[in-house]
């Protein structure tokens, strides 16, 4: 190999390793993005789940006491091939969180505000775990705001 060719090879594999590092740093702000101290529960209807990458989301009607409907956004922290190893495959989860069935949800919303947020737990109607984890020590769950 002449010394141009090898010095073209070093600046495509030099160039090649700073953009995926480039896109694999975009993508670690899943746990600074959201508030953990203001994690709230609240009965929700499902209107959508998708199972995705990098994270399965969940698009849910969380209905207040005065009787008007937000539609919220959330993502779930498991990516897919976690959600595998636990159990909850695409089919399971597609099944389990159907449009239309009723669960209870525990998230922590985002810092930026908005109607977006983190799952942390979710319930069926029978008080069942189905997906996520416990809240976090300290982070009483709120009522809707």
């Amino acid at each position: 190999m002449t010394r141009s060719r090898a010095a073209v090879w070093c600046v495509v594999a030099v160039l090649g390793c700073l953009t995926a590092s480039r896109s694999l740093a975009a993508h670690h702000g899943t746990l600074v993005s959201y508030d953990r101290d203001k994690a709230w529960t609240a009965k929700a209807v499902v209107t959508e789940f998708r199972y995705v990458n990098p994270h399965a989301q969940i698009y849910f009607d969380v209905t207040d006491d005065k009787n008007h409907t937000g539609h919220w956004s959330g993502e779930l922290l498991p990516n897919p091939a976690q959600l595998i190893a636990s159990g909850w495959t695409r089919k399971r989860s597609i099944e389990a969180l159907k449009a239309g069935t009723t669960i209870t949800v525990t998230v922590a919303p985002a810092r930026a505000g908005g109607m977006v947020v983190l799952i942390m737990r979710i319930l069926n109607e029978k008080g069942e775990e189905l997906l996520g984890g416990a809240p976090l020590p300290g982070a009483a769950p709120r009522p809707v705001p």
